[in-house]
């Protein structure tokens, strides 16, 4: 018989297991992980701030151009396969980032049936996804530590001048993605955390007794 047990405490963390892994996702995807100005070239790195009016975006495998102007955004991939992308270092943190992506979406899956199955192949599922979030983790730290040694690729002195270099972003600025795919990364390990207390919530005398009772519908603070 499948007993539905909703805790506070599990259902917060099938909340944050769902965020972390979509910010994630966003992140990964966005073009705004630099921020860079220009003035109709990209290669045009003595306009002052003042004058400084088209923005443009690099991410990890796409750009944005924004015409102040015009007000028109115009997006795409800069790579069309994956050896395209600026350097080795880039695609060593795609790597990464997608291993991690696709483990916290798998765990933000099974959060959702946590609340019906509290166990795989006899091992608490709060257990089981908190190893996966925090290995997660591990993969997301490597890829987010590599990426600024890319900064001194071709494509990104293009865009930030050429004083960028590892670990030196030049004329270009940290974009809304770069500090999203940190604070995700923060927040996967406060899950890893939390996973123990959600499976504590879940296996507390007062759901046993409910459970022995015949509930089906199990709801506890």
């Amino acid at each position: 018989m499948c007993h539905v047990i909703v805790t506070c405490r599990s259902m917060l963390w099938t909340l944050m297991s769902i965020v972390v892994a979509f910010a994630e996702l966003v992140a990964f995807m966005s073009a705004e992980w630099l921020v860079g100005y220009s003035e109709g070239s990209e290669l045009n790195f003595t306009v002052t701030a003042s004058h400084r009016s088209d923005q443009r975006t690099l991410g990890i495998y796409n750009r944005c151009l924004k015409v102040a102007q015009q007000k028109v955004v115009q997006c795409g991939p800069y790579a069309t396969d994956f050896m395209e992308i600026a350097s080795g270092f880039w695609q060593a943190t795609v790597i990464f980032l997608v291993i991690g992506i696709f483990l916290l979406s798998v765990v933000g899956i099974l959060s959702v049936f946590s609340m019906c199955f509290q166990s795989i192949l006899k091992k608490s599922i709060f257990n089981v996804c908190g190893l996966l979030q925090g290995i997660a983790g591990l993969f997301l730290i490597l890829g987010l530590m590599l990426y600024p040694a890319g900064w001194g690729s071709k494509k990104v002195v293009d865009y930030c001048g050429p004083d960028a270099s590892a670990y030196k972003v030049g004329l270009c600025s940290l974009g809304w993605a770069f500090y999203t795919a940190i604070g995700g990364t923060v927040l996967t390990f406060i899950c890893a955390m939390f996973s123990a207390q959600a499976e504590i919530a879940t296996s507390s005398d007062k759901v046993q007794d409910e459970i022995e009772e015949g509930r089906s519908l199990i709801c506890v603070l």
